[in-house]
């Protein structure tokens, strides 16, 4: 009979000192990393920016404000970069002390010593997803702070009037309303709070019939709201039926969104969540826009934070180059290799959206081909 006493040795073995010390290099790199790279960011933005919040009178406290929302942008963004870093450095270290050398000796392959890396790099990847979702709504915030959307006093028309003359108008616009409802127009005037060739579609269910509505124009007050002249009300009740009526001005209590609100609604792809995205690309999908740079953004919002487990992948292999000048070598490649994948991302987004390949394939291409080089080097290099 077995003696149970044996079975505790193996499950010590799961978790060595070698991985615990690997681990903690790289996590103390890694930090130091993404707390120092946003510092700098900050430090470059307010020296650029200061004359600017100093003429818009923004008091010093949202100005530091500001930077606290900017945060989770900046470390999403230098997530790759840090894992990179850390990788790098924690497998020269290794190398230059001879401690790899030991270890292989010991009998551990140079996958299992990294193996801590590429852990870690996976959660790091998590966290820059979670991380993506709440920059954001932070983005807003900032911009809120910094007046970049400002909007000036109440206008004669009851809403109110935006601060610079580029954001007064608007044309050709699809507007994703509450309850989704879709907006189409061909202009907009903030200040006159007026709308030409408008169009609204409130989709329906198995209870509630669509209705479209279509008016040569429109005009907002505050106390009566969206006022449609001259247009066709659209019933319809299901795909065989299709009830119009006719109206010379039709109050459209439906249509809740300002002027103001209706200008300002041009958000980037930087300050809608996954989920926000995904929903306003359905809208212009339905509208019939072409959505193909937007679908490269959405799927970026995975395929970056992925990029993590990638590089580090690829980093771990090239940072114990012993040739061409030893580590530094495999540093100078590895950063290298970070700008060009940051540069082929800006390429296969556009690539993306001229429609030459799917989108999808053109978010996850810079990924495909890091990692398949990644895999190369992993099985070249010596155990």
């Amino acid at each position: 009979m077995s003696d149970p006493g044996h079975i505790a040795p193996r499950r010590r073995h799961l978790i060595r000192p070698l991985d615990r010390y690997v681990a903690v290099e790289f996590l103390r790199i890694f930090m130091v990393t993404c707390l120092g790279f946003p510092l700098l960011v900050f430090i470059v933005d307010l020296v650029d920016n200061l004359r600017k919040y100093t003429e818009r009178n923004i008091p010093p406290a949202d100005i530091a404000l500001s930077y606290w929302y900017f945060l989770p942008d900046t470390m999403y963004k230098v997530f790759p970069a840090a894992v990179l870093f850390a990788t790098v450095f924690t497998v020269g270290n290794l190398t230059r002390h001879a401690e790899l050398t030991a270890a292989k000796a010991s009998g551990m392959s140079f996958h299992r010593i990294v193996r801590p890396i590429f852990v870690l790099a996976a959660c790091a990847a998590l966290v820059a997803m979670v991380i993506g979702e709440l920059s954001p709504p932070a983005n807003s915030k900032r911009l809120s702070l910094l007046r970049e959307s400002c909007l000036a006093a109440t206008s004669p028309s009851g809403g109110r009037a935006v601060c610079n003359e580029s954001a007064v108008t608007r044309y050709n616009f699809v507007f994703g309303g509450q309850g989704g409802r879709i907006v189409r127009a061909t202009f907009l005037h903030v200040q006159e709070a007026r709308l030409q060739e408008v169009e609204t579609e409130q989709r329906g269910d198995s209870l509630t019939p669509t209705q479209l509505v279509s008016a040569e124009g429109g005009s907002w007050t505050a106390e009566r709201g969206w006022v449609l002249r001259d247009g066709h009300l659209h019933v319809i009740p299901d795909r065989s039926q299709d009830v119009v009526m006719e109206f010379d001005s039709l109050i459209d209590r439906r249509m809740v969104e300002t002027p103001v609100e209706l200008r300002a609604s041009e958000k980037t792809s930087e300050e809608m969540t996954y989920g926000q995205l995904a929903r306003f690309i359905g809208t212009l999908e339905r509208a019939g826009s072409d959505v193909r740079g937007l679908r490269v953004e959405l799927m970026l919002k995975i395929a970056i934070p992925v990029t993590c487990l990638m590089i580090a992948m690829f980093g771990a292999p090239l940072a114990t180059s012993t040739q061409r000048g030893g580590t530094a070598y495999g540093i100078g490649i590895s950063l290298a290799t970070t700008i060009f994948v940051l540069l082929l991302i800006q390429v296969t987004k556009a690539i993306g959206k001229s429609g030459v390949v799917p989108p999808e394939l053109a978010a996850w291409f810079p990924n495909l081909l890091v990692g398949s080089v990644a895999l190369v080097l992993l099985a070249r290099v010596r155990t």
